[in-house]
């Protein structure tokens, strides 16, 4: 029997097994996998069985749902494939079963900036993954340049003014 057995630190070892046709996962009760952390969407994404394939689909989480690196909205997920929803990691294994908490949150909670690679925690991840290669890097923020740039120039046609206004006081 497959089964998804989440990974991350509080939560390690809790497990859903997938033996239903559809699997939800999310934050609220009413999914089959309950998931409390707020970075998990209320409904995050659904497991479905497709003859010998897993397939994870994203139900417009806000976080996102992750196979290993990547971002996807529907994609097969493979035993030994990590899966993240938000900062929840968990692994599609075979066999074992958790206990799903009572409580739930009222909202998702949307992680300011996004997950940064030095937060998660790669112990899980296997060997040869790279950070750099995955898609986190540092954003470029072209506001922050442009008001910059604009001080300066501000800055230069201030002290021109000046220097021309003190020559012509004493020419």
């Amino acid at each position: 029997m497959l089964k998804l057995v989440i990974l991350s630190a509080g939560m390690a070892g809790r497990a859903q097994e997938l033996d239903a046709e559809r699997t939800t996962i999310g934050r609220l009760e009413d999914n089959t996998f309950q998931i409390v952390e707020p970075s998990v969407s209320s409904h995050h994404c659904e497991v479905l069985l497709r003859g010998r394939d897993v397939v994870v689909r994203d139900l417009n989480s806000t976080n996102g749902t992750y196979i290993g690196p990547e971002t996807v909205t529907e994609k097969v997920l493979l035993p030994g494939q990590i899966l993240r929803l938000g900062q929840v990691q968990m692994r599609l294994e075979a066999d074992a079963a958790g206990a799903l908490p009572k409580k739930h949150f009222d909202r998702t909670t949307v992680i300011p900036g996004g997950v940064k690679a030095s937060e998660l925690d790669y112990t899980h991840v296997g060997p040869g993954f790279d950070t750099k290669s995955a898609g986190f890097s540092k954003r470029n923020n072209r506001i922050n340049r442009v008001f910059i740039v604009g001080g300066a120039v501000l800055g230069l046609v201030i002290l021109i003014l000046l220097f021309y206004i003190a020559a012509t006081i004493r020419g």
